[in-house]
C-alpha cells in the first residue's frame, strides 16, 4: 500500500522545472561601439512641491554608442511622456528602446489552462477539465481525465458542523466514472506533459509579477568623434519639505539668526553623485497616465452574415394560360432581407471607464437601422447590460453617462438567434462630446510631416526664469546622496529683524510668545515648521507660512502664562450722524457704536510688548485715538507696552454706519417730530420740511374735494338708475302719466347737477396737477447735507 502524499508537496515536486535558458548575446550593429552599454549619470535634479522631479543626465560618447537608464514601471510612465534626448555634438539619436511588459492578465491568456491571477484550489482543479491526471485518496487510486469538480455540503461526524467538500470526478482509461473527495490526504498528479509545462509557466508568471519591476531605457546615439548626449525627463518623487531654526540671543537686540533646511529623499533607485540640486516651491501642473504598458483597445465583434437556406416546396397546377413576363397582375416574386425579431436574438456587454472599471447606471440605447425601433436600458452595479429578444440585422449602439463623453457605435450587425456581445469604453469628458465609432476601419491621413517643421520654426517662448508664484533654492555645492537615502540640505542662513512680542487673540484663552519677523534675507521663506533656541535653550516651535522678501510676519512658538488679558465691550446709542437731501430723497445715516476695552496685566518682572488682535468686522470703521500697527484680512493688530508688574488698558472704538432712505413724497409729520426729539432738526431742514408738508396738505385737500364730489355724482347716478327702472313699469293711466312727468323733471334736474359736479371735478384735477407739479419742483430744489 502506498503512503498518501499531500497534494501540495506532490504538485510542487512535479512542477519544478528549469525556467532559465541561455540566450546568445546579440551581435553589435555595424559601426556601433562594442562592449557593455554605458550608464548615463545624473547631473542635475530639480524637485517641486507637487511630487515630481526634473532630472538631467549627460555623458560623453564616441562614435556610435548605446546608453541606458534604469527605471521602475511607475517611473517609466512619467519618463515616456517627458523624455527629451539631444546629441549636442552634431550626431543624432537613432532609437530609444525599452523592454515592454504586457499586463499579467494578458500574459496569462497565452496559457492553455484558464487560470487567473488569484486561483483557488477549486478553480485550479476546474481548469484541469479534460486533462489526464492520477488521483490518490487513501488506498484508492485512479488515472483518467478530469470530468467535473463539484462543491457540496458535508456534515462533520463530530459536532455536526456543516462544511464545504470538494469532489473531483474523472473518467478512467477503461471508461469508468470515479469520484474522489479532495480531502487533506488526497493528491492529484498531472500525467500530461503539456499541462505540467503550462502550470510551470503559470507559476513563473505569477512569481515574476511579484519581483522587482525594473525597466531599462536604451538610447542609441550615432555620430563621429567625441560629443555630449543630453537627456531630461520628469519622474514622481517625494515632496521636499522645509524646516527652520531661529536662534535668539539677548546681545544682538532685535535680530535673530535663521537657518533653513530642506528634507530631500532619493527614492528613484539610482545614486546621486555630485549633482546640481535645485528646490522649487511651486506646483506646476502635472498628471499621471499609464502609457508604458501595452494597451489593448476593445473592438466590436461582428459575426459573419448568415446564409438563407431554401426549403423544398410544391407548386399548384395552372388553371389559365400563363401571361407573358411583365403582363397581367399576379403576385410579385421579389425577395428582400428585412430586420425581424427572432427568439434568442440579443446583445450584451459591459460599459467600462478607461481604467477598466464598470460604470453603473449608464444609459445604453440600441437602435435597429432598418426599422428605426430602439430600446433603452441602464447598466447594473458592475456596468453590465443585456438586451433580449431584439431585432437582428444592422444596428447602432449609443452609451452615455454623466462625466463621460457620449459613445456611438454604428454599422454593427446583430446575428439572428444568438446573443451578441459588445463592450464599450467611455472616455472622461462632457456629455456634449461624442466619440463616434464605425465597425469599418476608418482611413488615416499620414501626410503630416510638415507639422514638426512648423513647430521647430516657432521655437520656444519661455525662458529659464522665475514665473508667477514659483521660486527656487539653488544649492551652491553639489550634492551626493545614495539611493533610498534622505538628507537635510541647507537652503538658508541669514540674520533677520525679529522682535519678541506677546500675542493675544480672543479666540485663544492663552497669550502666546511670538516673534515679529521681517524677512530681510532677500530669499523667500517656504512654508514649514520652525523651532526657537533662546540663549542656547529650546524655547518652543511652531509653523511658518510662506514669507516673501521684505514681508513681516507674526510667528508664535510658546504660551505666555505671565500675561493676562480681559476684554469688555460697551455699546452706545445710535443717533443720526448725517442727513442728506437731494433729488427728492432723504438719506439718514445712523451709527452703531461699540467700544472694546482690553485690560492687560503683566505679572512678569520684565517688560512686555503686547500685540492685541482686535476682530475686523465688515462695514465697521475704527474711531478714537487707538491706531493699529498693521491690519490683516481678519484682525487689527494694536501694539502696547506694559511695564513689569503693571496693568495697561487699550480702548478701541468702532462705528458701523446704517443708512435709511426716505422719499420726501412719503415724508410725514412723525418723521419731523422724531428728528426734533433727537435734536437732529436744523432751521434749514425745518423750513424745507414745513414747505413740503404744507404743499402735501394742499394736495390732500384737493383730493378730498374731488373724492366728495365724485361720491355725490355716484349717488346721483345710482338714483337715476332707480328712476329709469320705475319709469319702465308705468302704464298709460292719468296717474301714471303724471308720475312719469315728475320723474322726467327730476331726471332733468339731476342731469344739470351732474354736469356741474363734473365741471368742478375737472377743475379740481387741474388744480391738483398744478399743486403736484409745484411739489415736485420744490422737492428737486431742496439740497441739504447736515452732519452732527
Amino acid at each position: 500500500m502506498h503512503k498518501p502524499v499531500p497534494v501540495i508537496f506532490l504538485v510542487s515536486a512535479l512542477f519544478t522545472v528549469n525556467t532559465f535558458s541561455q540566450q546568445a548575446p546579440r551581435p553589435a550593429a555595424a559601426g556601433r561601439a562594442a562592449g557593455p552599454e554605458a550608464r548615463l549619470p545624473i547631473r542635475r535634479v530639480v524637485l517641486y512641491k507637487n511630487g515630481v522631479g526634473y532630472f538631467e543626465h549627460s555623458e560623453r560618447v564616441r562614435g556610435n554608442q548605446d546608453l541606458h537608464i534604469d527605471f521602475t514601471t511607475a517611473q517609466l510612465n512619467d519618463v515616456l511622456k517627458s523624455l527629451t534626448v539631444v546629441d549636442l555634438g552634431g550626431g543624432r539619436i537613432t532609437a530609444v528602446r525599452f523592454n515592454s511588459v504586457a499586463p499579467l492578465g494578458e500574459r496569462l491568456k497565452a496559457l492553455h489552462l484558464p487560470l487567473g491571477e488569484q486561483t483557488s484550489r477549486a478553480q485550479f482543479l476546474e481548469a484541469l477539465r479534460g486533462t489526464r491526471v492520477e488521483v490518490r485518496s487513501g488506498a484508492e487510486a485512479a488515472t483518467g481525465r478530469v470530468l467535473s469538480v463539484e462543491t457540496k455540503k458535508k456534515i462533520e461526524p463530530k459536532g455536526g458542523e456543516v462544511s464545504d467538500a470538494l469532489d473531483l470526478s474523472l473518467v478512467t482509461d477503461s471508461g469508468d466514472l470515479r469520484c474522489f473527495e479532495m480531502s487533506p490526504g488526497a493528491s492529484v498528479r498531472l500525467a500530461d506533459r503539456e499541462a505540467i509545462d503550462d502550470v510551470s509557466r503559470y507559476l513563473d508568471l505569477i512569481g515574476s509579477a511579484k519581483g522587482l519591476d525594473f525597466r531599462r531605457i536604451t538610447i542609441s546615439a550615432a555620430g563621429a568623434g567625441e560629443r555630449n548626449v543630453f537627456v531630461s525627463y520628469i519622474s514622481e518623487v517625494p515632496v521636499w519639505k522645509s524646516t527652520y531654526r531661529v536662534l535668539l540671543d539677548g546681545k544682538t537686540g532685535g535680530e535673530a539668526l535663521v537657518q533653513g533646511w530642506a528634507i530631500v529623499d532619493n527614492t528613484i533607485g539610482e545614486d546621486w553623485n555630485d549633482v546640481e540640486l535645485s528646490l522649487i516651491s511651486g506646483a506646476p501642473e502635472s498628471f499621471v497616465q499609464s502609457i508604458s504598458l501595452p494597451y489593448y483597445a476593445p473592438r466590436p465583434v461582428v459575426p459573419l452574415p448568415e446564409s438563407v437556406s431554401l426549403s423544398p416546396q410544391t407548386y399548384e397546377a395552372a388553371v389559365a394560360p400563363a401571361s407573358a413576363p411583365g403582363e397581367g397582375g399576379g403576385m410579385g416574386s421579389g425577395f428582400g432581407v428585412r430586420a425581424y425579431s427572432v427568439g434568442g436574438t440579443g446583445l450584451t456587454g459591459v460599459v467600462k471607464d478607461q481604467s477598466g472599471a464598470g460604470i453603473p447606471n449608464a444609459k445604453v440605447t440600441l437602435r435597429n437601422e432598418e426599422s428605426g425601433a430602439s430600446m433603452t436600458i441602464l447598466t447594473d452595479s458592475q456596468g453590465k447590460y443585456a438586451f433580449n429578444n431584439v431585432q437582428g440585422g444592422n444596428s447602432a449602439l449609443f452609451v452615455e453617462s454623466p462625466g463621460f463623453q457620449k459613445y456611438a457605435l454604428s454599422n454593427i450587425f446583430l446575428g439572428f438567434g444568438r446573443m451578441n456581445e459588445i463592450n464599450a469604453t467611455l472616455n472622461v469628458g462632457t456629455m456634449a462630446q461624442t466619440v463616434e465609432v464605425r465597425a469599418n476601419a476608418p482611413s488615416v491621413n499620414t501626410e503630416s510631416a510638415g507639422l514638426a517643421a512648423v513647430a521647430e520654426e516657432e521655437g520656444p517662448e519661455a525662458e529659464g526664469k522665475a514665473v508667477g508664484e514659483l521660486f527656487e533654492y539653488k544649492i551652491k555645492e553639489k550634492v551626493t546622496l545614495d539611493k533610498n537615502q534622505s538628507a537635510l540640505v541647507p537652503i538658508l542662513q541669514s540674520r533677520m529683524k525679529a522682535q519678541k512680542v506677546t500675542v493675544w487673540n480672543e479666540d485663544s484663552e492663552q497669550a502666546r510668545r511670538a516673534l515679529w519677523v521681517t524677512n530681510t534675507s532677500g530669499e523667500t521663506l517656504d512654508a514649514g515648521p520652525f523651532n526657537v533656541l533662546e540663549d542656547g535653550t529650546f524655547a518652543g516651535e511652531g509653523l511658518l507660512e510662506t514669507i516673501r522678501p521684505g514681508d513681516r510676519r507674526l510667528i508664535s512658538y510658546a504660551a505666555d502664562p505671565l500675561l493676562a488679558v480681559r476684554k469688555r465691550v460697551e455699546s452706545a446709542e445710535r443717533p443720526f450722524t448725517r442727513i442728506r437731501i437731494a433729488k427728492g430723497m432723504m438719506l439718514m445715516t445712523q451709527e452703531e457704536r461699540a467700544t472694546a476695552i482690553y485690560t492687560i496685566s503683566n505679572m512678569d518682572a520684565q517688560d512686555r510688548e503686547v500685540i492685541i488682535e482686535h476682530p475686523l468686522r465688515p462695514e465697521w470703521t475704527l474711531a478714537g485715538d487707538a491706531k493699529p500697527q498693521e491690519t490683516t484680512t481678519s484682525n487689527y493688530r494694536f501694539r502696547i507696552e506694559v511695564g513689569p508688574k503693571q496693568t495697561a488698558k487699550l480702548i478701541v472704538d468702532g462705528r458701523h454706519p446704517e443708512n435709511t432712505e426716505i422719499a420726501l413724497t412719503d415724508l410725514k409729520s412723525d418723521n419731523v417730530t422724531l428728528l426734533a426729539n433727537e435734536k437732529r432738526l436744523t432751521t434749514r431742514m425745518e423750513e424745507a420740511f414745513r414747505q413740503i408738508l404744507d404743499q402735501k396738505t394742499a394736495i390732500a385737500d384737493v383730493d378730498a374735494q374731488v373724492e366728495a364730489r365724485q361720491h355725490e355724482a355716484d349717488a346721483i347716478s345710482g338714483d337715476q338708475s332707480r328712476i329709469r327702472e320705475n319709469m319702465k313699469a308705468l302704464k298709460g293711466s292719468a296717474e301714471e302719466k303724471a308720475l312719469l312727468e315728475r320723474y322726467t323733471q327730476e331726471l332733468n334736474s339731476q342731469e344739470d347737477h351732474l354736469a356741474a359736479l363734473r365741471t368742478e371735478i375737472s377743475n379740481l384735477k387741474v388744480k391738483r396737477q398744478e399743486a403736484a407739479k409745484k411739489l415736485d419742483e420744490t422737492l428737486v430744489s431742496i439740497t441739504l447735507d447736515e452732519t452732527f
